[in-house]
């Protein structure tokens, strides 16, 4: 009895431990939000978000920086998403269990662990530079590719690899070749939890400073990009701008809580609409 009453005791503790550690967590993620909300709500306006910005960016309205980040967000993942669910299937489904696929596997998970102001650098010196596309969108999108790239890999491989191989046996037995399994069966069954990993990847992306730092973002340009050559404004750089201009501090301040804000609110949005894609592909597949 004693035993049973010790474990008991114990088994307490760690679920409450647990609850403990998992309302910290809440509690500090909406304490982060409620303190950008209360702060620059009252900054949100029809013509903080549709206007350019004005005198050192003090006043006027952030529409080129969110234009500029939603191309950015757009062009890496046109990159980022082919090519990561394209590499994490040939990983999973043609590569053998050897020494290549381990490798392969450890410089993925390498690659995740890169700081983001590297892969700026490398941008910089391989897009801008050696390819001579200059500050441009083209380069900060595909520098931007390259950081979401590890974790799209993954997820595409972690979610093939959790489909039930009579899937497969049943499919090869039907006569359907191994390209048509992957196509026709395998894919589409993993893809609500690859589309976790285009979630993830679009809320890192659309945050980094470092990488559009080298290669894309511009100080001050109130004007929208007419091709994908075109330097752009961003809001993860406009609002670090805000935050260390010495002029009008109080002003720069204001307008920076309600670029984060937007930010935040855009991230949140983009989050959405591939949540319910992947709840829309959910349905159809047990239907």
């Amino acid at each position: 009895m004693k035993g049973r009453t010790k474990k008991r005791v114990a088994e307490l503790i760690a679920f409450n431990l647990f609850r403990i550690m998992s309302a910290s967590i809440v509690l500090v993620l909406f304490s982060i939000l409620a303190f950008i909300v209360v702060r620059g709500i009252g900054v949100i306006s029809w013509d903080f978000i549709s206007k350019m910005p004005e005198e050192g960016m003090t006043k006027g309205g952030i529409w080129p920086a969110i234009v500029g980040t939603m191309c950015l967000v757009a062009g890496s993942m046109l990159f980022a998403f082919p090519v990561g669910v394209l590499s994490g299937i040939y990983i999973n489904e043609f590569v053998k269990d050897n020494w290549f696929k381990r490798f392969v596997k450890l410089m993925t998970n390498n690659l995740a662990g890169v700081p983001s102001i590297v892969f700026g650098l490398f941008g910089m010196s391989l897009f801008v530079n050696t390819l001579g596309f200059g500050d441009s969108i083209i380069a900060g999108s595909l520098t931007l590719g390259l950081l979401a790239l590890p974790v799209i890999i993954r997820t595409t491989e972690e979610s093939l690899k959790s489909i039930d191989k009579y899937h497969r046996e049943g499919s090869y037995a039907l006569g359907a070749t191994k390209i048509q399994t992957i196509r026709r069966v395998v894919l589409p069954l993993a893809m609500p939890n690859i589309i976790t990993g285009f979630i993830l990847s679009i809320g890192r992306v659309s945050g980094e400073t470092a990488p559009i730092l080298f290669t894309v973002a511009a100080y001050f340009l109130p004007k929208l990009p007419s091709s994908m050559f075109d330097q752009v404004m961003a809001l993860p750089y406009h609002l670090y701008v805000l935050s260390t201009s010495g002029t009008d501090m109080e002003a720069s301040r204001n307008m920076a809580y309600g670029t984060a804000l937007v930010l935040i609110l855009i991230v949140l949005i983009l989050n959405l609409l591939a949540n319910f894609t992947r709840r829309f592909l959910n349905k159809k597949i047990k239907q």
